[in-house]
């Protein structure tokens, strides 16, 4: 089962699937309780639909094609390995409250009919809960973290499989189209999505712009980041195979650095899964209620230029710079004094990078 896995490249769950069964039924929920949601929005959403056209495509030059559904995810993905004559499902994990109690229900609902399920690493460098602290169950603080993430072995990297064998009994499906799933136009200049544009992407940035991230990935203006946070979140690219990537390569320590925070923050939230909208450490704020002011930040007329350029960046790109984030985060949860809540709701509405580990884990750093 892809979830937000979505390539063929160093893939533990589709690997595994291919290596241990004749035929595999690569498939994609649209998961109901997902669209149901406030952040089933036209950026991101639209970014995961070009990202499964993309998919398909690969998957059918392997040799099948990818079979999409719609529904409650737990009891459409057993209904496919009933059609499948499936005995074991292959999934990668994830750390939200959300993913992981969908998760458990598979678990529960697939032994009572006599199917396995197998949970994969794929969506961290190192998974989370590899790294625990003496007396406690993860890590608080970045510096140790960083330190042991930087000696712990990676696994190997797993090949793409050759061929992939569908099986007969069960028809693909076809992808809806935008207007089916959520309303609204998209921000004009969003990026592609897909592991094609992904993996070109990655090369072309690693081999022309990493040797000066060290020095110019704060500098706003000059967006001189990778832009790679949409494939990563989408699982378009394989954290691990980003990390290698950059390997010992002039600028490579600074921006694996940045997957390390990644990885530092999934591994809260799969520790503590209520930090994604509760405070991680409570201040006792008591926030401001402002709704003109909350617009005009959203809108990008607060009267600040550097925060009025960033809101309406993100308006444009569904993107925003790192450093231009922690800016308008400030300026909202500081000087407004308005609840940090909003503007990381804000966020994950028009984000297509909108991670909720990284984006809500930031707001309250900020």
């Amino acid at each position: 089962m892809f979830t937000r896995d979505l390539r063929v490249s160093d893939h533990p769950a589709l690997a595994s699937a291919v290596a241990e069964h004749r035929e595999v039924v690569p498939a994609f929920v649209f998961d109901e309780a997902i669209l149901a949601s406030r952040f089933n929005r036209p950026n991101p959403t639209g970014f995961m639909l070009e990202s499964l056209a993309d998919l398909d495509a690969s998957l059918r030059r392997l040799g099948a094609a990818l079979v999409v559904r719609r529904g409650d995810w737990v009891t459409e993905t057993l209904g496919l390995a009933a059609a499948g004559d499936a005995r074991t499902v292959h999934v990668s994990e994830d750390v939200s409250a959300f993913g992981r109690s969908r998760l458990d229900r598979l678990v529960d609902r697939a032994a009572a009919v006599g199917v396995e399920v197998r949970r994969y690493p794929g969506v961290t460098v190192v998974p989370p809960g590899t790294l625990v602290p003496s007396g406690g169950d993860h890590y608080k603080v970045f510096t140790p973290y960083h330190r042991q993430w930087c000696r712990t072995p990676w696994r190997a990297l797993v090949a793409t499989p050759r061929r992939v064998v569908p099986a007969a009994k069960v028809p693909s499906g076809a992808l809806p189209k935008l207007s089916e799933l959520t309303d609204g136009p998209r921000s004009p200049e969003v990026l592609p999505g897909g592991e094609t544009v992904a993996r070109h992407r990655l090369a072309g940035w690693v081999n022309a712009h990493l040797h000066e991230y060290a020095d110019r990935h704060d500098d706003l203006a000059g967006d001189a980041t990778s832009r790679l946070s949409p494939y990563l979140h989408f699982g378009c690219l394989s954290p691990l195979e980003v990390a290698v990537s950059a390997g010992a390569k002039p600028g490579g320590e600074a921006f694996r650095r940045q997957l390390c925070w990644r990885d530092f923050y999934l591994q809260i939230l799969a520790a503590r899964p209520d930090a994604a909208w509760a405070d991680y450490r409570p201040r006792g704020d008591v926030w401001d209620t402002d709704p003109e002011a909350l617009e005009a930040w959203r809108q990008g007329r607060t009267g600040y230029p550097v925060i009025d350029a960033a809101m309406r960046q993100l308006q444009r790109e569904g993107f925003m710079h790192n450093r231009a984030r922690m800016i308008v985060a400030s300026f909202l949860t500081k000087d407004l004094y308005l609840d940090w809540r909003d503007g990381a709701r804000h966020f994950l509405e028009l984000l297509v990078d909108g991670d909720l580990a990284n984006n809500n884990l930031n707001w309250q750093w900020t």
